[in-house]
């Protein structure tokens, strides 16, 4: 008798937490996305074969959005934050962005962080932190990259790897 008691106690519980109002589907959700990346040489297309293979890094991506009354996503701004180690000193970075494509697909830029030849990153010692923020991303491009990210990748650029130095798929984290 009291195990049932409890069962039923429980169960009342449960129902009383699953019927509030604050899990409401159709509730503006700007709560920001989180995206990473591991960046290795060795997943470039074609792969990375030159003194700059041996470098790597990681990236994290955060957008912050605002939504519609469908929760539909209508505007984002991205941050960067960009950890590059183990390249030759002197390695120069002179792009940093998102491109579509699976592993293995190279695409196009379709988010830039705004790093380029004019202000690109010395890696004075093989190394670097970078942040960027307030990056303007389309609505279109959030949405698409929020409902695949592995569908995305982000990579770095080189005077000697123009094609990319280092990449990978985005993970969404948040």
């Amino acid at each position: 008798m009291m195990r049932r008691w409890c069962l039923v106690l429980l169960a009342a519980c449960a129902l009383a937490v699953g019927c509030g109002d604050d899990d409401n589907p159709t509730a503006p959700s700007n709560v920001p996305v989180v995206f990473s990346a591991q960046l290795s040489p060795a997943n470039e297309v074609p792969p990375v074969a030159n003194a700059e293979a041996s470098g790597s890094g990681a990236v994290q991506i955060t957008f912050e959005t605002t939504r519609d009354a469908s929760n539909a996503i209508s505007g984002a701004t991205a941050s960067f934050h960009i950890q590059l180690r183990g390249f030759p000193a002197g390695t120069t970075i002179v792009g940093a962005h998102i491109h579509p494509g699976a592993a293995g697909v190279n695409g196009p830029v379709v988010v830039n962080t705004g790093i380029t030849a004019a202000s690109a990153l010395a890696l004075t010692e093989g190394f670097t932190t970078f942040n960027v923020s307030g990056i303007s991303v389309t609505a279109a491009m959030a949405q698409a990259i929020v409902n695949n990210p592995a569908g995305f990748y982000f990579n770095v650029h080189s005077p000697q790897n123009p094609g990319g130095v280092a990449r990978g798929q985005l993970v969404r984290v948040q």
